[in-house]
């Protein structure tokens, strides 16, 4: 993944003061390069094939014989850890469903350690990415929320995520910040100046 450097962070953080001239929502922007290193994952498939295909020749076949099974297995672990740590095949290991969990709760982390929860009026937004795993999420608030529906919120997730697939991640959080401004600053104008919230993008490594 290419980091966003500091012109490009600008253009994110100005984008949300942007839409926050227009509405009382208080929206932060997290990127995450990915939500998991998933490390264990190699280590219980060459556990688990390390185990299973000795085990499965010696029951066709009689080979190894027992004294060469464990052998097998300890000599088959080693050698299946070193291959599956080359990251193309470490990724053909993950099943989508756990890359999708895995970000969805790293996303749930954020609005928390975000402070997004404990806004005036609870008008916290989060924009959340992470990259790795292409996942996309716009996470309210209740004083948010009855604006700003799940059904309006995925509309803008779909198009955004779609541009994190073409590797265009910066205009996909600058034309979603500008969506939800417009979409927010309809249904939840602008009453009051303050900024409760940095409008700086938060960069998970």
């Amino acid at each position: 993944m290419t980091p966003l450097n500091e012109y490009e962070q600008r253009q994110i953080a100005e984008a949300i003061a942007r839409a926050e001239r227009r509405t009382d929502a208080e929206l932060v922007t997290v990127l995450a390069r990915r939500a998991d290193d998933y490390a264990y994952l190699p280590l219980f498939w060459a556990a688990v094939l390390a185990l299973a295909v000795p085990g499965l020749l010696h029951w066709q076949l009689g080979w190894p014989g027992v004294r060469g099974l464990l052998v097998a297995n300890v000599l088959l672990f080693i050698g299946l850890c070193l291959l599956l740590r080359q990251p193309r095949l470490a990724a053909w290991l993950i099943p989508r469903a756990l890359r999708r969990w895995r970000a969805a709760s790293l996303a749930r982390q954020q609005f928390r350690e975000q402070n997004l929860q404990r806004t005036a009026g609870a008008t916290g937004v989060l924009i959340f990415v992470a990259e790795a795993e292409r996942y996309v999420a716009i996470l309210v608030d209740q004083g948010i929320d009855r604006h700003f529906g799940a059904d309006a919120r995925a509309l803008i997730v779909a198009r955004f995520a779609e541009q994190v697939r073409q590797g265009r991640t910066l205009q996909g959080f600058v034309e979603c910040i500008e969506a939800c401004g417009e979409r927010l600053g309809e249904q939840l104008p602008r009453t009051h100046a303050r900024n409760e919230l940095p409008n700086r993008l938060v960069i998970l490594d």
